[in-house]
């Protein structure tokens, strides 16, 4: 009853990853260490995976060099890899078998260094993404038992999932402030097809037309173009760029007029050396 006691309070403290001010790194340390206490584990870490595919330390539940080292180990050897890319649980891998630990490089000896003689991982997963796993060590020989396992599972999701909480918050600011910029980068675009339009006496859409041109030309963003037109930097001539739009000043031809007797298409009367 206590340990289910204690477990409803890992999760509604999991409610906290809702608000904005949301400190992500002191909840899954919390969660370490509740991990410690709930499955008699000696240390707990958690590990995902980097923008270049590679396992990195996020929270432990202490700050032990050697523990950490343990986890800096892992890159692309040990139980936390595996799980990782399998997606499975690893469980109850006796450190101190040459053949349990066959693939796992320098980790197994560091962590026999280090004290340790069991270790466990468990994925960090929503539905079929993984991003991580959750490292626990042990300096007894103790199994974990099937309801252990369930917790330590339980627990390791919680984490994933105000780890992807944290990450569609931030996504959401970051799109928040690029569409700001974006807004923003439209009024300054405003503003320097007035003052080009004024100056040199053009309509606002040729103007428009007349500053991608000659953006184009001198391998600027228009906004860049923009900013040095309303902050009087710039001190070109948008027009001295052939764009595809025509210039007030140049005359249109007129249009052909049908032909009539005694005309000729341009419509002006022949005259008698024409005919």
């Amino acid at each position: 009853m206590a340990t289910q006691q204690r477990v409803l309070k890992i999760l509604v403290e999991a409610v906290d990853t809702l608000t904005a001010d949301f400190d992500l790194i002191e909840f899954l340390h919390r969660l370490s260490v509740r991990c410690v206490e709930l499955l008699s584990a000696d240390a707990v870490g958690m590990m995902i995976v980097d923008q270049h595919g590679e396992l990195q330390l996020i929270a432990a539940s202490d700050e032990r060099t050697r523990l950490l080292e343990l986890f800096a180990l892992q890159h692309d050897q040990g139980p936390c890899v595996r799980c990782y890319h399998s997606g499975e649980a690893q469980l109850n891998i006796n450190l101190t078998s040459s053949a349990a630990t066959a693939d796992f490089g320098p980790f197994a000896a560091r962590a026999r260094e280090a004290g340790f003689t069991v270790t466990h991982a468990l994925p960090m997963r929503l539905r079929r993404e993984v991003i991580g796993a959750v490292n626990l060590f042990g300096t007894r020989l103790h199994h974990l038992s099937d309801s252990d396992t369930q917790i330590g599972q339980a627990i390791a999701d919680v984490a994933t999932i105000a780890i992807l909480q944290q990450r569609t918050i931030e996504q959401g600011y970051a799109e928040k402030a690029q569409l700001q910029a974006a807004l923003s980068n439209r009024v300054i675009i405003e503003q320097a097809k007035g003052i080009l339009s004024e100056r040199q006496n053009l309509g606002l859409d040729d103007t428009f037309d007349a500053m991608r041109a000659y953006a184009r030309h001198r391998g600027l963003r228009v906004t860049e173009l923009a900013r040095q037109i309303t902050d009087g930097t710039f001190d070109g001539d948008v027009t001295s760029v052939q764009s595809p739009v025509r210039p007030p000043h140049v005359a249109e031809t007129p249009p052909a007029v049908p032909s009539r007797s005694g005309e000729n298409t341009a419509g002006g009367p022949q005259t008698a050396q024409e005919s």
